[in-house]
């Protein structure tokens, strides 16, 4: 069976350079980093090595990067010592905000006395920059506005760069979860105005189970997670060397590599929209998705015109011909509840036909999109 992965937003192929070095620092650099001896400082050494290589890449200084196990824990980690000890008594989001951003400012809501409120969003999905003036405008204490850059489901990109300078001069901290952006896009976070970030390895084809957060220096946040003075305080445990490191030449590479994996993986997504309209003319594309100057590049969500009663046998169908795609993020994929993001832009008739995220990497080809665009034609016909 022809197998076809679509699936990237989720997560990522490994590179094949970032198995090999991983496997060759699990063979012969095995010390713990805390340890004083020689095979400790050698282990402590290659951390180093990475969060410099990090840094260097993202303008910042080495000391701003907090490696974690994903971006999951660098959102909490963020948005748990604005409200406990930062002194927060607002924070700013949207409804279509992963769930790790979402279920956390709500934990925190039932634990903590704050103001949450979130900000209106246009048909696109796109944030209502005005309507989040207007938020930041009217609050008098301490805020901190929270947005995704990329919608990890729709793709849209949020203006980054003016959502920083209304919060700073609204004296407001930006938190802004940067999973689906850091490691496809050139970021200089010196520049942009955000106080802290989340990214999350195996997005761009590094291993799972690590990321990093960028805290802006001089921030005042405070660990999430205690016990020893690993990562100078701010994340406790014993680190993962291996994975650190995977991390690190995951990066490098994606960084190098940016503009050819920027040009193919482009071209692959122009490919498929301009070939899905001719073969399903009744197509939509959810969100901003099709406008290629403001989504990303790396996935498309559509709307679909199959009738509910034949619509929950699609991703079945999709499996059973190898195509790996999905009906949300994959956090949703074996919930039987629509996707959050979507309830919020489509009109209750498109909620009720299927849509679906591809998503792509500088692995697939065109032949495969032509062989998918086939299986859905094919369904829809049948």
């Amino acid at each position: 069976m022809k197998k076809v992965y679509l699936d990237s937003a989720a997560t990522t192929q490994m590179n094949p350079e970032v198995i090999d070095c991983m496997t060759e620092v699990m063979k012969t650099t095995y010390g713990n980093p805390s340890s004083t001896h020689t095979f400790g400082r050698s282990a402590k050494a290659l951390i180093e090595k990475a969060r410099k290589t990090i840094a260097a890449y993202l303008n910042v200084t080495p000391a701003e990067i907090v490696f974690t196990s994903g971006g999951t824990e660098a959102d909490n980690l963020a948005l748990n010592s604005a409200v406990r000890d930062l002194g927060v008594t607002q924070i700013i989001t949207s409804r279509i905000e992963h769930h790790a951003v979402l279920h956390t400012v709500e934990q925190l809501k039932s634990c903590y006395d704050f103001e949450l409120n979130y900000v209106n969003l246009k048909p696109c999905g796109s944030v209502d920059l005005a309507h989040l003036e207007e938020l930041l405008s009217a609050h008098e204490g301490k805020t901190l506005v929270s947005l995704m850059h990329v919608n990890n489901e729709i793709g849209n990109i949020l203006d980054i760069e003016k959502v920083g300078k209304l919060c700073k001069a609204n004296n407001a901290l930006f938190h802004s979860d940067m999973v689906q952006s850091i490691g496809h896009y050139k970021v200089n976070l010196e520049e942009l105005p955000v106080d802290f970030t989340a990214a999350s390895a195996h997005k761009f084809h590094g291993p799972k189970g690590v990321g990093f957060a960028y805290v802006r220096k001089s921030s005042g946040l405070q660990p999430l997670i205690f016990g020893g003075q690993q990562e100078r305080g701010h994340r406790a445990g014993t680190e993962s060397v291996h994975n650190i490191v995977g991390l690190e030449k995951a990066f490098e590479l994606a960084n190098d590599n940016l503009v050819e994996e920027q040009e193919k993986v482009k071209g692959l997504k122009t490919y498929f929209i301009e070939k899905l309209k001719e073969a399903i003319p009744a197509v939509k594309f959810n969100g901003g998705c099709e406008d290629l100057d403001n989504s990303t590049y790396t996935l498309v969500n559509v709307c679909l015109p199959i009738p509910a009663e034949k619509a929950v046998l699609l991703l079945f169908q999709l499996d059973l011909n190898g195509i790996a795609c999905s009906k949300g993020s994959a956090c949703q994929s074996g919930s039987e509840k629509g996707s959050h993001v979507l309830s919020q832009i489509l009109s209750e008739e498109d909620l009720n036909k299927p849509s679906v995220r591809f998503s792509f990497s500088g692995f697939n080809t065109k032949e495969e999109l032509d062989y998918v665009i086939k299986v859905l034609q094919d369904f829809i016909a049948s």
